[in-house]
C-alpha cells in the first residue's frame, strides 16, 4: 500500500517525529526456509522445527536476525510517504544494529520510523536517518533496532 508522497521540506519539519508504522508482516516457516535457502544459513534453530522445538532456546524455529532486518523495504513500503522529487535512491547501510527478540515462526512482525537526522549535501542530495523499531505482535520488547541510512539523489532545485 503507498500511502502518498511528501517534499523533502515537508519531511525535514517532521524531524524528531514517528513518521509512520507499517501493516503488520506474518514471518512463516516457508519465509524463513527459504532465506535459509538463500543466504546458506541453516542452523537447526531456524529451519528444524522439532530439534528446536526439543533442543533450542526459544521453543520453535525462529526467523534469522538478518530476515528480520532485510524486510526493512518492505515494512517501509506501507509505512511511510513518498519523497518526491527522487531521481534514486541508495541504501546507505546501519548504525547500531540490535536483534532484540526472536521473532518465531508464525510470528508478526511490523515496523516503526522515526525521522532521526536528514542532512542535505549539496543542492540535489540528501542523507536521511531513520531510526527504525520492529515490534513483535504479542511482545513489548521490539525484536530489532536500527538507524537505517538512506541516500536520495534529487531532482535539481528541489
Amino acid at each position: 500500500m503507498e500511502i502518498g508522497e511528501i517534499t523533502l521540506d515537508d519531511l525535514e519539519a517532521r524531524l524528531g517525529d514517528e513518521v509512520g508504522v507499517s501493516d503488520w508482516v506474518s514471518i512463516d516457516q516457508e519465509v524463513i526456509d527459504a532465506f535459509a535457502d538463500l543466504t546458506g544459513d541453516r542452523q537447526f534453530i531456524h529451519v528444524g522445527p522439532r530439534r528446536a522445538a526439543l533442543e533450542g532456546s526459544f521453543g520453535g524455529t525462529v526467523a534469522h536476525g538478518f530476515l528480520t532486518l532485510s524486510l526493512l523495504p518492505r515494512l517501509s513500503q506501507s509505512a511511510l510517504p513518498r519523497l518526491s522529487g527522487v531521481r534514486s535512491s541508495v541504501n546507505y547501510g546501519f548504525d547500531r544494529v540490535r536483534f532484540l527478540a526472536p521473532v518465531p515462526a508464525g510470528g508478526r512482525i511490523r515496523g516503526r520510523f522515526r525521522l532521526k537526522t536528514l542532512e542535505r549535501r549539496g543542492p540535489a542530495s540528501v542523507l536521511i536517518v531513520w531510526e527504525t523499531r520492529i515490534d513483535l505482535d504479542g511482545s513489548d520488547k521490539p525484536a530489532l533496532a536500527a538507524d537505517w541510512l538512506g541516500l536520495r539523489h534529487m531532482e535539481e532545485n528541489v
